[in-house]
């Protein structure tokens, strides 16, 4: 579970992410040069993977855990395992 200072942290950062998108879309909206475009996504997508890697620290330090003291680890790790197979896509 998160903590209430990762919530704070993770809502921060994803009110910049949606700055970053908003800010994307009028620089579509604008004509800017592709590259920058694409430089502003590259940026947005970070942040968000900066979000879920916080996100996976909470759950593998909490939810894991915890799960392994109650002699579920198997489960709790397979279900970790395909969170991170799609994530490193």
């Amino acid at each position: 579970m998160l903590d209430e200072q990762e919530k704070s942290n993770i809502t921060r950062r994803l009110r910049k992410v949606g700055g970053q998108i908003n800010g994307i879309e009028k620089m579509l909206n604008d004509s800017r040069y592709c590259v920058d475009i694409l430089q502003q996504v590259i940026a947005a997508r970070s942040a968000l993977s900066q979000v879920a890697l916080i996100i996976l620290e909470s759950h593998t330090k909490s939810c894991v855990v915890n799960a392994i003291r109650d002699d579920r680890a198997e489960e709790s790790i397979e279900e970790l395992m395909k969170v991170l197979s799609k994530f490193a896509k």
